[in-house]
């Protein structure tokens, strides 16, 4: 069985929530740890890469580890998931972490399934030469809930150099295999106070 480990994102600003979306109480569970929970159904190795670890110290479980993100030198904006993804890689790598690949998370997907991951997981054992293993929507790629291999660090650093922040046009680039999905639900976002009264009201 292919070794697996999972990086979840927690960097984003929250702008068109008005407040982190992280910390959201989505039936009594902050959102990031619920995520979380998920995400350790399929891994003992979790990490989670943000700029204010602190800040989520006291609601991420105790056996996942909080990584440091970084800004870009020169940077005056944000930086996006790309770039947190492969900054996550990189201190996985430095901190000794042996796995072919990682799922990786976004901190705001509160329908997210981890019986459709465990799924999902059994999919790598038949992943041929893809870099990467995700589910698909209308919009394309859904590049924050899928399975990537380690080995792409080198393809991300040398996109990120190149300036590019953008997943798809990275995946665009590389050999991506779909992952099947039933309920398309599980990939909604929870990205502004209606999209909280959604689930909210399906709870």
């Amino acid at each position: 069985m292919a070794s697996l480990a999972a990086i979840v994102l927690a960097g984003g600003q929250s702008k068109r929530m008005g407040r982190d979306k992280a910390l959201l109480d989505i039936e009594g569970i902050p959102l990031l740890r619920r995520v979380c929970h998920v995400a350790l159904q399929c891994t003992p190795i979790v990490d989670v890469i943000t700029f204010q670890p602190e800040q989520y110290r006291a609601i991420v479980p105790a056996t996942c580890h909080l990584l440091q993100e970084h800004a870009l030198p020169g940077a005056t904006t944000p930086h996006g998931p790309l770039v947190g993804f492969a900054q996550a890689l990189e201190t996985m790598q430095r901190d000794g972490v042996q796995t072919e690949w990682v799922l990786l998370l976004a901190c705001d997907l509160p329908r997210l399934s981890g019986e459709t991951l465990q799924q999902w997981v059994k999919e790598l054992d038949h992943a041929e030469d893809a870099v990467a293993l995700l589910p698909k929507s209308s919009k394309g790629w859904e590049p924050l809930c899928g399975f990537y291999r380690t080995s792409c660090l080198k393809s991300l650093r040398a996109a990120i150099e190149r300036g590019d922040r953008s997943f798809q046009r990275w995946l665009a680039q590389e050999y991506v295999k779909e992952l099947p999905i039933e309920n398309q639900s599980m990939l909604f976002n929870c990205n502004t106070p209606q999209d909280l009264e959604r689930v909210g009201s399906e709870g």
